[in-house]
């Protein structure tokens, strides 16, 4: 049974999450996203899973994920509440999980998982299809988080929820994807014509979310950002050199 966590966002586009903790209560949280914690917060480094085994084997599927093969875990060991925080690793907004009312477990993207209440367990989830492995981008390898209390996950730029009725299809640019319920049917398919493919400037595949069950999208992926502020560079960089590099 996980942690019963109360929490605080501040900010708008750089988010922090401030956990409050009870004593003897803790917070499990990606390593090098704590901001700050009060006395009496204690932080463990380890690999999750249970065991020397199982701890290897969780390391090494998160590190499949592009995370860290470590994850921290921070308690309260003091007699009064204590508080901790943690910082989004890029601009943008984080969004609470609360998995009971999302029936128990959530998927997200790599990169996406900030924190959760101890108790929460953050595994890996391949995608079914084929294709999706190939094709998929930042979509092939999943996080799952299930359990019974709270989880954070961060986005780049604006979170928008879409609630898909039964049948109901979205299609998604597969960067732009942060998490959705493991009742939406997630496949990838290729843009159609031509000239979308060569100029349309979205890449070549799109994620096919199918309802029912709710997407959380995001509308500046870090990868893109990275991508507006490197190109402008670029090009003043060759302006100067003559184009040499």
């Amino acid at each position: 049974m996980a942690d019963v966590i109360d929490y605080k966002i501040y900010g708008n586009d750089l988010q922090l999450v401030e956990v409050e903790l009870d004593p003897r209560e803790g917070v499990q949280a990606e390593v090098g996203t704590m901001t700050y914690m009060e006395q009496g917060i204690e932080m463990q480094t380890g690999m999750g899973g249970g065991g020397l085994t199982g701890g290897l084997f969780a390391g090494f599927k998160r590190m499949l994920t592009g995370e860290s093969f470590f994850i921290t875990t921070f308690a309260n060991s003091g007699k009064r509440k204590a508080r901790v925080g943690f910082a989004a690793t890029s601009p943008g907004q984080i969004i609470p999980l609360d998995l009971p009312r999302l029936g128990g477990e959530f998927l997200c993207q790599k990169d996406a998982f900030l924190c959760a209440a101890n108790g929460i367990d953050i595994s890996v989830a391949f995608t079914k299809r084929i294709g999706t492995g190939f094709f998929g981008g930042e979509g092939f390898i999943l996080q799952r988080l299930r359990g019974d209390g709270l989880a954070f996950v961060q986005a780049g730029g604006a979170i928008i929820e879409k609630r898909l009725a039964p049948g109901e299809v979205l299609r998604v640019d597969t960067g732009c994807l942060v998490a959705f319920s493991p009742s939406v049917n997630y496949d990838i398919q290729l843009v159609g014509g031509i000239k979308n493919m060569l100029f349309g400037g979205e890449g070549l595949f799109l994620a096919k979310m199918t309802g029912p069950g709710i997407v959380y999208i995001q509308s500046l992926p870090f990868s893109r950002l990275v991508d507006r502020i490197t190109f402008p560079l670029q090009q003043q960089i060759s302006a100067l050199t003559g184009g040499q590099s």
